[in-house]
């Protein structure tokens, strides 16, 4: 064999070495990008329950309330929380928190106190693990080769959700 057919070989070699290593790791970014995205979904799915217990509570603390004015708008924060679409959820669980600031835990009950001391908490948790996710995910969506090769398919990058985890009364 001539050098240049050496130098041909050599630069298939090369080509073929290359493209197997590229595939490899895009199936690669791929499969962690398909984790990422279940990860977000089921953090999603505990935020959204952790969400929805806080909004029992509200309800369970507004029916035990003796102010009228602050039993109304507990339970109406609470249904508008629970029956936001989790796009637009995140303004009326700030309107449930700051509604929420306005109880007075001397006039409740002190196991509904727990039981709302113990709900935020875990709102706060979930709220944490759910942001860490979407940044996990937005990360590697964000990545070139990910983009390039669109290994995320059409599906747009998950939004963070922000909500106020300390609310001071009016």
């Amino acid at each position: 064999m001539s050098a240049g057919t050496w130098m041909t070989v050599v630069a298939v070699v090369i080509a073929v070495a290359a493209l197997i290593w590229l595939i490899i790791l895009s199936a690669t970014r791929a499969t962690r990008l398909n984790r990422l995205n279940v990860r977000v979904d089921l953090a999603r799915a505990a935020l959204t329950a952790a969400l929805e217990r806080r909004a029992v509570v509200a309800r369970a603390i507004a029916s035990a309330c003796p102010d009228r004015t602050l039993t109304a708008a507990l339970a109406a924060a609470a249904d508008t929380a629970e029956n936001s679409e989790f796009a637009s959820r995140e303004v009326a669980e700030n309107r449930l928190s700051t509604v929420l600031a306005q109880v007075d835990p001397a006039e409740q009950p002190v196991g509904l106190i727990a039981e709302l001391a113990d709900a935020q908490a875990r709102v706060t948790i979930a709220r944490r693990f759910y942001n860490d996710s979407v940044r996990d995910a937005r990360t590697l969506g964000a990545r070139r080769m990910v983009r390039l090769l669109r290994l995320g398919g059409h599906s747009s990058l998950p939004e963070y959700f922000e909500i106020s985890e300390r609310v001071m009364p009016d």
